[in-house]
């Protein structure tokens, strides 16, 4: 059975840090691009990054650029993680970890697969 599961989420200061964990099972995760989406209540869910399959590639939302950083550990089971400094209250959302095969897209309904989110709530 497939699984992501997402984990480090919590509640913080503006201006504090939080590092998210996604750990992927049930099949092979070492060829799949993995991402990171977020949704606020009441907004559609949003791309945050992505890192492609060898961890070669990222791509970042503008929003997030220079304050967050994707890493990925294929070593055993593919572990993706999102680093997340400088947060703003505007950051306040369910984070999802998603993975499709190979090649970063922004789109979620391009992903395969799917967390059950995890809560990032940033006070002001």
């Amino acid at each position: 059975q497939v699984q992501l599961v997402e984990s480090g989420g919590g509640l913080v200061q503006a201006g504090g840090s939080l590092r998210l964990s996604c750990a992927a099972s049930g099949r092979t995760f070492s060829t799949y691009a993995m991402a990171w989406f977020r949704q606020a209540p009441g907004k559609e869910r949003e791309f945050v990054a992505a890192i492609t399959w060898g961890g070669g590639a990222t791509s970042y939302a503008d929003s997030v650029k220079g304050r967050f950083t994707i890493s990925r550990d294929n070593a055993r089971n593919t572990v993706v993680y999102l680093q997340m400094n400088s947060l703003k209250p505007e950051d306040t959302a369910v984070y999802y970890c998603a993975a499709r095969p190979y090649i970063i897209v922004a789109v979620p309904s391009q992903y395969d697969y799917w967390g059950q989110g995890t809560q990032v709530t940033v006070s002001s």
